[in-house]
């Protein structure tokens, strides 16, 4: 059966959350966690797929994005503030547990949501960013970077250079996006390229150079890959209202991040039913070569491990891959919770 994606609004006395939904509205309910600089629209292909394969798909705009409420101070992009408001998303609902999927910076929340509320989740899924017990922090990653590709003297941090670069130039990152928002994201919003491999990523090279684009950002066409005109027509307008603070905020707070993760519940072992997607050709998130993955092996007992052949943007570059990846997860993991 096909189902209408739907427009909705939950509100409650400390956030505002915008979220799509797709399916019936009593079927098991599949959640999924956009990151940088993406929004709910991110989920499209899975919102339609999951919706028609039985179960209530939905995908909310995070906090500082789209439709959702922007807050002014970077401690309000802590993780835990994150979690909450998926908590109250799901308590909104009046649903106790939900398959949680995430990407990028929805990977972090979802893997917290797993760690700190296990009896909130069924199991949870992952694209490109793995579990780091310890908290996805430049603390607890920056051991993990191939030292063959990054040479520690040029660059410290490894492919992780840009995170530093948030900290230390925080109002040059945002003005550098918010100068030609529509450049942006035809510039970040590209299919993966496999004769990258072994080659330091583009993220390495940011503090380095004083900037994601130091002579301006390319005038690239629309990579149709990964968008359509009117995805990003929709990405463009939604960044240009609001603007770049609420997203870059999210890299401003790994300590906080860190202390949070440390009131993860079972030592932030996970027993769940646990799916995590590679991408072959994510130089950043780079799993399927470097020790980035390593830890994520030892903390999730029951782990299922995929890999597909894209870049970052997996979900709307290889959207047939990942859905066949969730759907075969699910039906082995969760036959119960299937409808059809």
């Amino acid at each position: 059966m096909t189902y209408p994606v739907t427009d909705n609004t939950v509100k409650t006395p400390r956030h505002t959350s915008f979220y799509l939904a797709c399916g019936a509205e009593d079927a098991p309910l599949i959640i999924f966690v956009h990151g940088w600089p993406e929004l709910s629209i991110s989920w499209r292909h899975q919102l339609a797929c999951f919706g028609a394969l039985g179960f209530r798909a939905i995908a909310p705009d995070m906090r500082g994005y789209g439709r959702s409420r922007v807050y002014t101070c970077h401690e309000d992009y802590a993780i835990e503030h994150a979690v909450q408001d998926m908590l109250d998303l799901l308590d909104n609902l009046r649903v106790d547990k939900a398959i949680w999927v995430g990407h990028d910076w929805g990977s972090p929340v979802v893997w917290s949501l797993a760690s700190h509320h296990p009896d909130r989740c069924f199991g949870v899924a992952n694209l490109c960013v793995p579990y780091i017990a310890q908290g996805f922090t430049l603390e607890h990653i920056v051991p993990l970077v191939d030292r063959t590709v990054y040479p520690e003297r040029q660059y410290p941090y490894g492919q992780w250079e840009y995170m530093g670069f948030y900290e230390e130039n925080f109002e040059k990152a945002c003005s550098d996006f918010e100068a030609d928002i529509p450049k942006v994201v035809r510039a970040l919003f590209r299919a993966g390229r496999p004769e990258g491999r072994g080659q330091p990523s583009l993220s390495a090279l940011v503090r380095n150079q004083g900037g994601w684009f130091p002579t301006g950002s390319p005038d690239l066409p629309i990579d149709t890959s990964v968008l359509t005109e009117e995805d990003f027509h929709t990405y463009a307008a939604e960044l240009e209202r609001n603007g770049f603070f609420g997203p870059d905020s999210w890299y401003m707070n790994h300590e906080r991040n860190g202390e949070f993760a440390k009131q993860a519940v079972n030592d932030g072992k996970l027993e769940m039913p646990v799916l995590f997607l590679h991408g072959s050709y994510d130089y950043t998130c780079e799993t399927v070569d470097s020790r980035l993955a390593e830890p994520m092996r030892q903390d999730c007992e029951r782990l299922t491990e995929a890999v597909v052949k894209s870049g970052h943007f997996m979900a709307q570059e290889k959207p047939a891959s990942v859905n066949a990846a969730i759907a075969r997860w699910l039906a082995i993991e969760f036959p119960n919770l299937w409808r059809i």
